[in-house]
């Protein structure tokens, strides 16, 4: 249960604790980022298949789904503070093995580690950045936590590919400094203050709950394909396209491995940002043009051999990411009661995560008999037809006279009261938060 913050013994300030937090929360994104560019170090390290560089990719959805679905409401009922400091801890120890990798098995490994720290983290950052933040700076709380999770998965990409330019010793200087970040972060959370009263149900929180209510559930079914859809753009641009900078297009440059996964991320969270006024309908359809343009501008750009082309065409697909996810959200969300809303959270965390973390495996497992083009081909052309199966439904809704929900209308056939925009907005935050690797 959440109330004012509770500690009585000695604690930072709150805007320290704030900006510690922020901090702190960026890092674990940051290391997330980074293992985009140095995947493909590690393949030119230890030579292995194609299929075990997007395993080693995907497997942190793995990690992450396990537990956000168990642990990710955990701090509701035990405080922010212990389990934020046991995910930290945990995230130290996949620096560790990033760090001390001897082969690829080290970095799988870590991989479902950190996605495992990040799952249980997240929900509980975003909450407390809001919470710590001094009266007047909740929104700021808010834009932390958003900006600090895109903002870290794309900066962790540019910057571990700048290390890799410079460097032969890139992978130390990542995980020693984001080693070092993290401990420093457990002790600013030790710190800072408390605003969660500690109540029962911690055990039953643990149990996964996905769900799908009636009264979702053809919002739900509308946007689960372009949800899809973005997600597996985003699998491409972290874990297929810095590969493709040098098997595609013969260019050996870690900053443009790096580069070639920070621009999906950063735009998406630009759109995030700039989209949050703009009516969850017309920004869903938005997002699906624009995935579908980005994903033609994908394939456009390996069919011709041109690395621009492509990379014009994964920020286009960021606009995609960053409209039509977070429509979703705002789309769907609230038509849900609000003993029905974990459920409806975990159903759309399962749609992101099993089409991040899948298909990708799949792309990778055909890059032997069918080759490296064709594999991204066919693998962007299948989000391209996930986003129009959307657009139809879409299309259907509008024809049905479907209104938006920001605009007063009470759902799909719900019977139910237009819901608070801010109190919704609230609830959706730590799902909205999640659109990271």
């Amino acid at each position: 249960m959440s109330s004012p913050l509770l500690s009585t013994r000695r604690t930072l300030p709150a805007g320290l604790a704030l900006a510690g937090a922020a901090v702190t929360f960026t890092s674990m994104y940051l290391a997330a980022g980074a293992l985009t560019p140095l995947l493909v170090v590690y393949k030119e390290k230890w030579d292995f298949a194609p299929a075990m560089l997007t395993l080693a990719f995907a497997v942190y959805a793995i990690g992450f789904l396990a537990a956000v679905l168990t642990v990710g409401s955990l701090s509701d009922f035990l405080g922010r503070r212990p389990v934020l400091i046991g995910a930290l801890v945990v995230q130290v120890a996949s620096n560790l093995l990033f760090l001390f990798a001897s082969d690829v098995s080290w970095v799988i490994a870590g991989r479902i580690v950190q996605g495992v720290a990040s799952g249980a983290a997240t929900s509980a950052f975003t909450a407390m950045l809001v919470e710590v933040a001094p009266a007047n700076r909740k929104r700021l709380g808010t834009i932390l936590g958003s900006v600090g999770l895109t903002g870290g998965l794309g900066g962790g990409s540019l910057l571990a590919g700048l290390a890799i330019q410079v460097s032969p010793s890139a992978n130390t200087i990542i995980f020693v400094v984001l080693t070092v970040a993290t401990v420093l972060g457990i002790v600013v959370i030790a710190f800072s203050p408390e605003s969660v009263i500690r109540a029962p149900g911690a055990g039953r929180s643990l149990i996964p709950r996905i769900a799908v209510p009636a009264a979702t559930r053809q919002e739900f079914v509308a946007a689960a394909p372009v949800v899809a859809a973005v997600w597996m753009l985003a699998g491409l641009s972290g874990g297929i396209a810095p590969g493709m900078v040098g098997s595609v297009f013969q260019l050996n440059s870690g900053l443009l491995n790096g580069f070639a996964g920070f621009v999906a991320p950063a735009v998406s969270a630009v759109i995030g940002l700039a989209f949050a006024g703009v009516a969850p309908r017309r920004a869903m359809t938005i997002g699906i043009y624009a995935s579908i343009i980005g994903a033609v501008g994908i394939i456009t750009g390996v069919l011709v051999g041109s690395l621009a082309v492509m990379i014009v065409g994964q920020a286009i697909a960021g606009v995609g990411f960053g409209a039509s996810f977070t429509a979703a959200l705002r789309l769907i969300f609230p038509l849900a009661a609000a003993h029905q809303r974990a459920g409806v959270v975990a159903g759309i965390y399962l749609v992101s995560y099993v089409a991040l973390g899948v298909p990708i495996v799949i792309e990778g497992q055909l890059v032997s008999p069918l080759g490296e083009v064709p594999a991204v081909f066919w693998y962007t052309a299948f989000t391209i037809l996930l986003a129009l199966i959307s657009l139809i439904a879409q299309l259907r809704l509008k024809r049905t006279g479907q209104l938006d929900i920001s605009q007063g209308s009470p759902g799909i056939r719900s019977g139910r009261k237009p819901l608070d925009a801010a109190k919704v907005a609230a609830e959706a935050r730590p799902v909205a938060k999640a659109s990271g690797r």
